[in-house]
């Protein structure tokens, strides 16, 4: 085994040997994306760090979760997102914060189905971009970063929630709907 096995190929071993250098390995190749991921979740680059090193903490416990059934990298993807959405909602639960449920949110209604062309969300500017993106729920967030950030086709998306189309579809097309909403009013 070495620096340019693959993926897969270096789980199975390290699921096999619990050898700490080979998880070292994946370490180097995925932390940078892991900690970037974290970041946009927490905006703070000590605690996006510190999310780092606890996801990779429990990679290494549930490393032997991983079936195979998609590349490693989507696999990785979707815990990450799991792991940091879950993270950002115990953190809203223990401050009691409800800045995710702003005025804004609680006016808006469910009728808002028109379809929403992505051009809308290209013409965003970025900081009022970013205050937008803090008030709404950290689920839809996570849907608009896998779509505009990452660049995932809805097949992709699909795998990583485990969701199907019109379910990735109906959630993207809301999430967008609010964020321009939200946007239009700050």
């Amino acid at each position: 085994m070495d620096r340019s096995s693959s993926d897969e190929a270096l789980v199975s071993k390290i699921v096999e040997s619990n050898d700490t250098f080979l998880f070292a390995i994946l370490y180097d190749r995925y932390s940078n994306k892991v900690y970037n991921k974290c970041l946009g979740f927490v905006k703070n680059t000590e605690e996006a760090q510190d999310l780092t090193h606890d996801i990779f903490v429990q990679l290494f416990v549930k490393l032997r979760t991983f079936k195979g059934r998609s590349k490693f990298s989507t696999w990785l993807y979707s815990f990450t997102y799991n792991f940091c959405v879950n993270y950002v909602q115990r953190q809203l639960k223990k401050r009691k914060e409800k800045e995710v449920l702003t005025d804004d949110i609680q006016n808006y209604s469910n009728r808002h189905d028109e379809e929403v062309d992505d051009s809308e969300i290209y013409k965003m500017k970025a900081d009022k971009l970013a205050k937008a993106l803090d008030r709404i729920d950290v689920a839809e967030k996570m849907l608009l970063f896998m779509k505009y950030q990452d660049g995932m086709s809805i097949k992709e998306i699909m795998s990583v929630l485990e969701i199907g189309e019109s379910a990735v579809k109906m959630r993207l097309n809301r999430a967008k709907s609010k964020l321009l909403e939200i946007y239009k009013r700050l």
